[in-house]
């Protein structure tokens, strides 16, 4: 999905020493420079990186899925060509796959089994179920906190404990506000694919983060993705009270909206389900709080 490539390429362009070195599995990294894939030769990878080993330079590229593209070989033949054809260099390519039960049938190779023009071109699969997310905890690699949530948790922890973990280890960041900030709604937003979106929002008001998430450049993502989910389960499940709430976890968490305001209770007294659904894009797209009254006023 859109939001899951630009909060992973945002990540990537942020920290890119700490995918280089998390991918490679390696620490003898001397300089990383972050490639343009908006370029023609070699558009939509989600990610190129140019790194300077001790041994040798090459290319780093990452791909990240949410689920399962038959045509997966396929399209990392094609970028991997390309990059070899622009760059001259080796290639590292890498698929990540997100969600838990996501990449179980890439085989990790694009294979033209022709007995007189046989090609192969590998590249590796990780799938972040079955890594241990304690190793980026105690590893400091901040961009890779964000994924955390969505690997291993420790053997004696059942999954919210390692969400609260997590999100407990990004709080405590010693980052500037706003690159913070994007930490933990990168963190929020790639939760949602394993995490109940209630669980993630009760762990971050539980930590009074919500001030904070209002800063990040994702905040519209954050609301757009995991809100609307929660107010569709809300909506199918007959659960209008689930259905208002995710409504003004929106609000809160882009304008900052107080449980007593009027306009919070004048929400609480709407039954409609599609009229919530409704609302729930205006909130999202709405400038301003006022701007969200406004419409509502001229809806009733």
């Amino acid at each position: 999905m859109a939001e899951f490539d630009t909060i992973a390429k945002r990540l990537i362009q942020t920290h890119p020493t700490d995918f280089a070195r998390f991918a490679l599995q390696r620490d003898d990294i001397q300089r990383v420079e972050v490639l343009d894939t908006e370029q023609p030769s070699i558009r939509h990878t989600d990610s190129l990186l140019r790194v300077q080993l001790a041994d040798e330079e090459v290319l780093l590229l990452h791909e990240f899925q949410t689920t399962d593209d038959p045509a997966m070989p396929r399209r990392m033949a094609s970028y991997i060509g390309r990059c070899i054809e622009q760059y001259g260099l080796p290639v590292y390519a890498h698929v990540f796959y997100l969600r838990p039960n996501a990449g179980r049938r890439d085989p990790g190779y694009y294979l033209q089994a022709h007995p007189h023009y046989p090609v192969a071109i590998h590249y590796k699969v990780i799938r972040l179920r079955q890594l241990p997310g304690q190793a980026v905890l105690d590893g400091g690699l901040v961009g890779l906190l964000p994924f955390a949530p969505l690997m291993q948790p420790p053997a004696d922890q059942v999954k919210a404990a390692w969400l609260e973990q997590c999100i407990a280890r990004a709080a405590a960041l010693t980052l500037a506000r706003p690159d913070k900030a994007d930490v933990l709604a990168g963190l929020a937003i790639l939760s949602g694919l394993a995490y109940n979106p209630q669980t993630i929002t009760a762990i971050l008001s539980k930590e009074q983060l919500m001030d904070i998430l209002r800063e990040s450049s994702f905040a519209q993502y954050l609301t757009a993705s995991a809100r609307e989910e929660a107010l569709k389960q809300g909506i199918e499940q007959g659960g209008r009270e689930c259905a208002v709430e995710a409504l003004l976890d929106v609000l809160e968490i882009r304008f900052g909206l107080a449980a007593s305001d009027p306009l919070a209770a004048r929400l609480r007294a709407i039954n409609d389900g599609p009229r919530l659904k409704q609302l729930l894009r205006t909130a999202i797209q709405v400038p301003s709080l006022q701007a969200f009254s406004n419409l509502l006023d001229a809806d009733e």
